[in-house]
């Protein structure tokens, strides 16, 4: 009833103004996004860890932000990599490199730092290397726990339903 009566006291006008605000600062936040892409080489140019694989390094709640550069990838280098047919991407330090002498195409060997072994488990089956094709980016920088929130939304998602509603609402019913 509520919404009823105040989609009444607004107005259809006013209405498709906030819905057209609405979609203005979510067009926003994608074209930013996607600039960010294009910038970085890297089609998800920031990431969440999820996982403490990658401890006392990077603890999970931690933002990465990557880079994509064409330089080669040296042995040390902390890169985050997605699998075919593997929907969440592996943040993992590259263990060892082999380039191969006639094309100079790399294979990487990854592995977390508080993880016993290699990836190789990890891998699709047959798979001993990761490709340079599967590397989305190099770690460049972190802001500590500041992913927490992504965390949390994707363990409990009636919050991730409940924020986004709340947004939904506040933003069709501000007077700005």
């Amino acid at each position: 009833m509520d919404f009823v009566r105040n989609a009444k006291k607004f107005g259809v006008r006013a209405l498709l103004l906030q819905g057209l605000t609405f979609l203005s600062v979510l067009t926003s936040a994608f074209m930013i996004w996607k600039g960010l892409s294009l910038f970085t080489n890297s089609e998800s140019p920031v990431v969440v860890v999820l996982s403490g694989s990658m401890e006392p390094a990077y603890y999970r709640g931690d933002i990465l932000f990557l880079n994509n550069g064409y330089s080669p990838i040296e042995v040390g280098e902390v890169v985050v990599y997605k699998l075919k047919d593997k929907p969440i991407p592996i943040v993992h330090r590259v263990l060892k490199v082999h380039t191969q002498r006639e094309t100079g195409k790399q294979f990487l060997l990854t592995k977390g730092d508080n993880n016993s072994a290699d990836d190789r488990g990890l891998y699709n089956p047959g798979q001993l290397w990761i490709q340079r094709d599967e590397i989305i980016g190099r770690v460049k920088g972190y802001v500590p726990y500041a992913g927490m929130g992504t965390i949390w939304m994707n363990d409990y998602p009636q919050l991730k339903v409940g924020l986004l509603g709340t947004l939904c609402v506040l933003s069709l019913f501000s007077n700005e």
